[in-house]
């Protein structure tokens, strides 16, 4: 049995309203009396609980109130207030010509590269740095394939709390690494995948040597959920309605299973209608799809990918932590999950780029993923779609030069750049 449906009472373990549920034997616990990550009885995911969850009028919907990023949802989350740069209120892009080519009713693009390190990461740190706060710990730790070192290294130093990133060796685009290196982060390279990294990070959590801050810590993505609640907004305001589809790259399944509890935590309180819930689609790379085989399979659980492979770094993960939370979300919704070519998220990143909006590659798996599914047939043309985007071009700059244009020497004269130019 699983116990994702938000219709528990509050029970006793709860402060100020707020408590953890083991989503696989449905155990209550505290949520800042000690630390822990899975259930005690069963080391089951843990999921944030509320007894009382907003509607869209409790986040206010004057102008001013509308710019107010990840804290304008504190009804929704277990505190007023976090360690902010800020973070949150990112745009909505309209993307016509990819819209046309792809051949759906309407097509936006959410850009979570516009946070402020750059990436999706920030909205779970913002949270995830508070909570460790009111726990009372002194070292944060993530394993990191490097979106989150990044994150956790600006959120950590900005609270005045000592980071350690484990990183797999090699497979880190560098404007990662330096950002957690520019932060002040302690960064440990380790001779394993980003899974073996993990492997040992939990394994320091567990003898009290850090606070994990991976998005197994179910306070993430209490952060990472108001993704979900700006797009339902964003996108009602702009287009008066909500989207039928939100597509979105899938590495630990976190963002997966974060849109699913907002969404789940909306319809609980009539804010939406069950058939208003978007269908939830999950895109990895052929070389790390875990998630993609367990769907394709009718699995209810994944099989872990001991070698993993693409250039979309971000997603180069073979065990997605959050799959017991993110495969019921993606088939409640009624979505699916698909893999895309190296060469197909090059592809999309280069037309996105040409719409103006940067992206690393793992960000246009998203468009990648819709392009297939739209070819398919899966995808039908009167969809309004949502695709989400996870970080800034320049997260890796390699990757981005490798996929633009090159550039042309000339010589320093005038009349010299035009002949060069007409020929």
């Amino acid at each position: 049995m699983s116990y994702l449906e938000i219709t528990q009472e509050e029970p006793a373990e709860a402060t100020d309203g707020v408590w953890l549920t083991c989503i696989e034997c449905g155990e209550h616990f505290p949520p800042f009396a000690g630390i822990r990550y899975t259930c005690d009885e069963c080391e089951g995911l843990l999921e944030v609980r509320y007894a009382d969850l907003p509607t869209f009028a409790d986040f206010g919907d004057d102008e001013s109130a509308f710019h107010g990023g990840v804290w304008r949802y504190s009804d929704a989350l277990p505190f007023d207030e976090g360690v902010s740069l800020p973070e949150g209120d990112t745009p909505l892009h309209n993307v016509p010509r990819l819209e046309d080519e792809i051949g759906v009713e309407r097509l936006r693009v959410k850009h979570e590269g516009m946070n402020p390190t750059g990436s999706f990461k920030d909205r779970g740190m913002t949270v995830g740095v508070r909570v460790a706060q009111a726990v009372g710990v002194d070292r944060l730790a993530c394993a990191s394939t490097g979106n989150t070192s990044a994150a956790l290294s600006a959120y950590g130093s900005r609270a005045g709390l000592e980071v350690l990133v484990l990183l797999p060796a090699g497979k880190v685009a560098a404007g990662k690494i330096a950002q957690a290196s520019l932060h002040g982060a302690r960064i440990l390279e380790v001779d394993g995948n980003f899974d073996r990294c993990l492997d040992i990070v939990k394994d320091l959590a567990d003898r009290g040597e850090a606070y994990l801050l991976n998005s197994l810590n179910p306070f993430r993505l209490e952060g990472q959920k108001t993704i979900g609640l700006e797009i339902m907004e964003q996108f009602m305001a702009e287009e008066g309605d909500f989207p039928d589809r939100i597509v979105l790259p899938v590495g630990n399944a976190g963002n997966t299973a974060a849109l699913y509890k907002a969404f789940r935590e909306l319809e609980a309180t009539g804010a939406i209608d069950e058939d208003q819930i978007p269908k939830i689609t999950g895109v990895q790379a052929e070389g790390s799809a875990p998630m993609v085989e367990a769907i394709e399979e009718g699995w209810d659980h994944i099989e872990r990918w001991d070698d993993v492979e693409t250039k979309a770094t971000a997603i180069r993960i073979g065990n997605p932590v959050n799959a017991p939370k993110a495969l019921p979300g993606v088939r409640e919704t009624g979505g699916t999950a698909v893999a895309v070519t190296d060469a197909e998220i090059t592809d999309a990143q280069r037309s996105l780029a040409e719409e103006g909006v940067g992206v690393e590659p793992a960000s246009a798996a998203s468009i990648a993923g819709l392009r297939k599914l739209r070819e398919e047939g899966v995808v039908d043309t009167d969809e309004q779609v949502v695709c989400l985007t996870t970080g800034h071009l320049l997260k890796d700059p390699d990757a981005a030069a490798e996929a633009g244009t090159d550039p042309e020497p000339v010589p320093a004269d005038t009349d010299d750049v035009l002949d060069h130019l007409r020929s």
